[in-house]
């Protein structure tokens, strides 16, 4: 009935119950007598609301609520404005919290939020009232911070998540040591520290507050999976340090607060007290809207550049720890950084101050990929998305296995290949429910490359052994695909569409209505490579041979279907389907990585393709083009760059990505960016794992990547020239099919010197260096102190090369 409504906007009542409730939920309407509207029955109505409608209702009731609200009452997700946040977790944990952009820490996934708030004279300052910023411990990792600035206040709020792990090493230095090869954790909690400062002039009391809000930090514009917004609180209850949330201890506090309160929706919110001159005195609620809040109260008077400190910690998994000698919050945040930087800092870089933040970015991306891993998975993100992709999982995979991630590559191979069919079809996506049935044909090439790439870079024949069914049964489901394209009725329908992969919708874009994409048949010709290189590896000549005649029948049935497809339409460049003929060069960078077929490719269709590219990214980079959104995918198109030689084109691309990192200071893009960034919008997870492998895999690329055409590794051809002056440019770590490989090139008065790294092995066709200069061409060259070999534009480096010295002129 009425008495129950909690809430009116724009002539809507809103009754605010719990799901359980709300799912069948009968209305009667009766005026204050007894009697139904205007003294007539009212006939009951039943109304069924499923969870994710009504979450939406709660959502748009709050934000109903928030309009009459004061900025900064509410989260800016509510408040009409787009939200961004970051991940906090471990290396393949089971959950993950979110600290958001403000400072909002949320507590597990959909879980409720902590929100700071700063009393000082008589103001409740918010996130509205401040200069907020954010940043990385070290530039680049996991351990994100959410910097508050004031003329009166300064709060500076860092979170990560914290592990139990195995018995740590105290170093010399005092330093805590962590092993990377023995640190399974046994709980991980969120440490979230408050630092208040008093960057004024003369003393002042403060009250730090921290407000226990059913909201998450993921915003309500996000709707996918996991409906972002509110997240219920129908018990709360504040003990001491103790916080509990419907009845379970969930949030614990350093020191006991000075005041607390807790408060159900209807007596105001606890951000709505925060100013009051006395606070609410209730510690313990029941709200049955589910909205209900509390505030833990710190006072402190600070002097002038004073700053003090509260900490919260929050169990993850398992129980809530301290480790005996190293039991102090500095010593937990030592810990974590050193676990981190045990798992990013295996590929070591030497670049100028320029190029330090793509090299703290792509360390990050490693992180975020490690962090929204849940155990074996490889998912794109955390939130919006519970499924693992096999196509997200081979292109992540493939960044992992070049960064020295190759446990987590076996790991995610060894959980998904037995979803395979019994048929040899490969699930396009697995998750909890098991592997799901959509036909998506780009699968199978990708999950016998997952394979092949995680063989060529370990030498596990072991593990080939084991997955060679697997391999089997995916060619084997190729093969009757192909086949039930190669028809002469197909030919004569359509000659594009002949020996093809039937029409999927694996290409998103193509998920109305199904088209013969050329990323399903990109990622095939990839899997018919592979498949053979596996047979030839274990040494099965007759299945090779088998495979082999059916990669190049496959192969130069594509080459047709390209160029039947181009004449249809009357187009220049490479099409993304056979039907329309569309121009979609993102995924066209398939072809070239991993597809590793540029040099077979159409050379006039392929030029074409990604000179169009260039010239409309140019238009919308200055503003002389209408562009709503992109999807950050289009990183690949740079790896492209770099493979065509374009690297001046290649750093123009880099500083316009980089401006849309959502925040700068979290080294992140989300699934899309929009060109309104404050407006709301649904932007996929942030950050986005596969979106964090394409930036990884062509940053990686700048450096050096293995050109299938003549088997060479080719160095350096997306750096800038201006980078190799003063100390030059350097990696080292970094993995290939030979074993670990690092090199160092840089410019003198009168050379260029490249020195490759004691150790690193080449493949068979050696190195290739692009002439990196614009302002000299090379003259007299020497390898290991014999002449050079000089190819066209290119420096031909044979293995077992050391020290190649290249004089200028």
């Amino acid at each position: 009935t009425l008495r129950d409504v909690v809430g009116s906007d724009g002539g809507r009542d809103w009754i605010a119950l719990p799901e359980s409730e709300a799912r069948h939920l009968a209305i009667e309407i009766r005026d204050a007598a007894g009697r139904g509207a205007a003294g007539r029955d009212v006939a009951l109505t039943e109304v069924r609301v499923e969870p994710l409608a009504f979450a939406a209702i709660q959502n748009d009731f709050v934000a109903s609520v928030a309009k009459d609200q004061p900025r900064g009452r509410f989260p800016r997700g509510f408040s009409g404005e787009q939200a961004y946040w970051t991940i906090l977790g471990i290396d393949g944990g089971t959950e993950q919290g979110l600290i958001g952009e403000d400072g909002a820490v949320e507590v597990a996934k959909g879980g409720f939020s902590i929100e700071p708030f700063v009393l000082v004279d008589g103001r409740a300052l918010s996130w509205a009232d401040v200069k907020v910023s954010q940043s990385l411990k070290d530039g680049y990792l996991p351990i994100p911070t959410v910097d508050w600035a004031h003329a009166d206040a300064g709060l500076q709020v860092t979170a990560f998540a914290d592990a139990a792990l195995p018995p740590l090493r105290i170093e010399d230095d005092g330093r805590i040591g962590v092993d990377p090869a023995n640190a399974t954790p046994r709980a991980v909690q969120l440490l979230t520290r408050y630092v208040l400062t008093n960057p004024g002039d003369t003393a002042r009391d403060y009250t730090l507050v921290l407000a226990v809000q059913p909201f998450q930090v993921n915003p309500p514009s996000q709707f996918l999976n996991t409906t972002g917004g509110v997240s219920r609180i129908a018990a709360l209850a504040i003990d001491g340090d103790v916080v509990s949330v419907d009845g379970r201890p969930r949030v614990y506090a350093d020191r006991i607060p000075d005041a607390a309160f807790a408060t159900a929706f209807d007596a105001g919110m606890a951000a709505s007290h925060l100013a009051d001159a006395a606070w609410p005195t209730a510690r313990v609620v029941q709200d049955q809207t589910g909205l209900a809040s509390g505030a833990m109260g710190y006072r402190m008077r600070l002097v002038p550049g004073e700053s003090r400190e509260v900490t919260l910690r929050i169990p993850l998994s398992g129980a809530l720890f301290c480790e005996g000698r190293t039991c102090t919050l500095d010593q937990r945040q030592l810990i974590a950084a050193d676990y981190w930087r045990a798992k990013l800092d295996g590929v070591r870089f030497v670049v100028p101050e320029e190029g330090r933040p793509l090299v703290d970015t792509l360390r990050t991306a490693l992180a975020h990929q490690l962090i929204s891993r849940i155990g074996p998975r490889l998912p794109p993100g955390t939130r919006s998305y519970a499924r693992s992709w096999i196509r997200d999982g081979a292109m992540i995979a493939e960044g992992l296995l070049r960064m020295g991630r190759e446990d987590a590559v076996r790991e995610y191979i060894d959980w998904y290949a037995p979803y395979q069919f019994e048929n040899g079809k490969v699930p396009c996506c697995v998750d909890d429910r098991g592997s799901d049935p959509v036909p998506e044909n780009d699968s199978h090439g990708e999950l016998i490359f997952a394979i092949a790439d995680y063989a060529r870079h370990t030498g596990d024949d072991a593990f080939l052994t084991a997955m060679w069914p697997h391999v089997q049964g995916a060619f084997a489901y190729m093969e009757t695909l192909r086949a039930s394209e190669r028809t002469e009725e197909n030919r004569a329908r359509d000659p594009a569409f002949y020996g093809m992969m039937p029409v999927s919708i694996s290409h998103e874009g193509y998920s109305a209505k199904p088209m013969h994409s050329y990323w399903d048949n990109f990622w095939a010709l990839r899997g018919y490579k592979d498949a053979v290189w596996i047979a030839e590896r274990l040494g099965k000549r007759d299945d090779a041979a088998r495979m082999a005649a059916a990669r190049d029948q496959f192969r130069a049935d594509l080459d047709a279907s390209l160029r039947a497809a181009t004449a249809r339409h009357g187009i220049d460049y490479l099409p993304g389907a056979a039907e329309l003929g569309d121009f979609d060069p993102t995924s066209t960078t398939i072809a070239l990585a991993p597809g590793g077929e540029q040099a077979r490719l159409p050379q006039d269709l392929l030029h074409n393709t990604f000179e169009r590219y260039w010239r409309e990214f140019e238009q919308r980079r200055d503003g002389k083009r209408e562009w709503k959104d992109y999807t950050p995918y289009e990183w690949r198109n740079v790896g492209a760059f770099v493979r065509l030689g374009w690297r001046e084109r290649v750093w123009d691309a880099v500083r316009f990505f980089f401006d849309d990192r959502a925040p700068r200071g979290w080294n992140q893009w989300g699934e899309v960016v929009s060109r309104t960034p404050h407006k709301p919008f649904f932007l996929g997870d942030l950050p986005h794992a596969w979106v964090a492998s394409d930036f990884m895999r062509s940053a990686l690329d700048m450096f050096a990547y293995h050109r299938e055409a003549d088997d060479r590794l080719v160095l350096a051809a997306g750096i800038p020239a201006r980078w190799l002056g003063g100390e030059g440019v350097a990696i080292e770590g970094l993995r290939t099919p030979q074993g670990q490989f690092g090199y160092a090139l840089r410019r003198e008065k009168n050379h260029l010197m490249l020195t490759i790294a004691a150790g690193s092995a080449l493949p068979a066709g050696g190195a290739a260096l692009p002439w990196p200069l614009a302002d000299a061409r090379p003259g007299r060259i020497t390898v290991d102190g014999r002449p050079g070999e000089w190819r066209g534009d290119e420096l031909w480096i044979p293995k077992g090369t050391y020290t190649v010295v290249v004089e200028l002129r």
